[in-house]
């Protein structure tokens, strides 16, 4: 069976060593992690923790049961569905400017829904927020223009409707 692209989003509580037992479970079982992105939640003794990996469906399957056993994990989502979540990610990219391409990049980011967050005498520092795809293209179309720098902070993902356990119970 082929290998496709799973996001996973988890809930883990907030404590040292969470994030090494979770990416220790991937080294150690050989699974493949390709983004991982993780921060304290709206509440303080909760952390979430995004995961992109590539596997087939039963290794995704084994990847999920495997994570579940962990006892710091609260709750574990499979987000792969893009209609039914918003994914995100963000990248910095260095850029050298020089007079004759500084009018072309500064139009480029502008029209890619980017931003040029720091401008100094010889560089732009860009900063792009959009799907996967989106933040790719933006780097494909820069690329020709000399990157000097790149960071990328992995996909975050949340659901697009609430699920139960976040309703408030009116009385």
């Amino acid at each position: 069976m082929e290998e496709r692209a799973y996001t996973i989003s988890m809930l883990v509580t907030n404590r040292p060593g969470v994030t090494s037992r979770v990416t220790g479970l991937f080294s150690g079982r050989g699974y493949n992690m390709e983004s991982i992105c993780g921060a304290p939640t709206h509440d303080p003794d909760v952390s979430r923790i995004t995961i992109k990996t590539k596997a087939t469906p039963e290794k995704f399957e084994e990847i999920r049961k495997q994570i579940n056993r962990l006892i710091d994990v609260i709750k574990l989502r499979d987000m792969t569905v893009e209609e039914k979540t918003v994914q995100r990610e963000m990248a910095l990219i260095s850029m050298e400017i020089v007079s004759r391409t500084q009018t072309e990049l500064t139009e480029m980011v502008a029209s890619c829904g980017a931003k040029i967050i720091n401008e100094s005498a010889d560089s732009y520092i860009i900063e792009v927020t959009g799907t996967e795809e989106e933040v790719n293209g933006l780097i494909d179309r820069l690329a020709p223009f000399g990157i000097k720098k790149l960071t990328r902070s992995g996909v975050l993902a949340l659901y697009r409707e609430l699920d139960d356990s976040h309703r408030r119970v009116e009385s």
